[in-house]
């Protein structure tokens, strides 16, 4: 006869099999698939032939290859530089919406709206902004007299990637002020009430009242944040696809083409599970940082 808690227990377990079944056959097995496609030769043509195994080659090979180091590079360089605009942005916003002032409401569905549009028309939008030849940004910066003549912003090598990351962060920089400022409606008037009567400044009020309350939610946008940008593909396919000169080619569009535009599966599943591999050591960076930040605010 089963007790209580065990027959809750079974019940509990018969509850999430659905769940873990659909988890499993969504996430652990194309996974696992994948992972043994990168120690193979595979490729999407050849009739089905049976691939040969070809043990750490791909691996090998990917850790020495100029063009994945390259797009690695460009990755990096995206992934840092969005990630702490979005930071800084999203937290000067939530700061500013914190406050009380007239038409506060209808600014904070103005703010949240970038971030509510779809990827697809957001890069779409950004790309008619950027056109040479009748788009928003040449015609703002030429009557403002910062430039002399309409540039090729997507078209030039050395602006066309931080082009991409303006589309970026104009999009995504409204997660991290939502998360931050939830964070912030919940820190007592009261704290910096008392605060301001014992003479704090207003960095230190920030320093000592603020910053450890939004800490917390910053850091999950942040996480959230450097896994989206790290696996940035598809603002990047329509609005640029990867040029010109691979100059917006990111880890992302390296493994795409590597495997369904030159038909290497197998070494396009290596670079997926170096890109998977590199995207966890990330996030354990992140999380490293934010376990430290927490034990210094509780020493303090």
């Amino acid at each position: 006869m089963l007790s209580l808690p065990q027959r809750e227990r079974r019940q509990a377990w018969a509850l999430l099999a659905p769940m873990l079944v659909m988890m499993f056959l969504l996430t652990a097995w194309p996974l696992a698939r994948t992972f043994w496609l990168s120690f193979t030769d595979a490729a999407l043509v050849g009739g089905g032939a049976m691939p040969a195994y070809v043990g750490f080659a791909n691996y090998l090979y990917a850790l020495t290859d100029p063009d994945f180091l390259a797009a690695l590079a460009r990755t990096l360089y995206f992934t840092v530089v969005s990630v702490a605009f979005e930071g800084v942005i999203g937290v000067l916003v939530a700061l500013l919406l914190n406050q009380r002032f007239y038409g506060r409401g209808l600014l904070r569905v103005l703010v949240i709206l970038p971030w509510a549009l779809p990827t697809i028309v957001n890069a779409m939008m950004w790309r008619l902004n950027f056109n040479p030849d009748y788009g928003s940004i040449n015609a703002l910066l030429t009557q403002t007299g910062l430039i002399d003549h309409y540039r090729s912003w997507l078209g030039a090598p050395d602006s066309a990637m931080n082009a991409v990351m303006i589309a970026d962060i104009w999009k995504n920089y409204p997660l991290v002020t939502l998360l931050t400022l939830a964070a912030l409606q919940s820190i007592p008037d009261d704290l910096f009430e008392a605060a301001r009567i014992d003479g704090a400044s207003a960095w230190r009020r920030f320093r000592a009242i603020t910053l450890p309350a939004i800490l917390a939610p910053l850091g999950v946008a942040l996480i959230l944040r450097t896994i989206d940008a790290f696996k940035i593909f598809d603002i990047i396919y329509v609005m640029t696809r990867g040029g010109p000169v691979d100059s917006t080619k990111t880890l992302s569009f390296f493994v795409y083409q590597e495997s369904f535009s030159y038909l290497r599966a197998g070494s396009g599943a290596a670079y997926a599970i170096l890109m998977t591999l590199l995207c966890g050591v990330l996030i354990a960076l992140y999380m490293l940082m934010l376990s430290r930040q927490r034990r210094r605010g509780i020493e303090q």
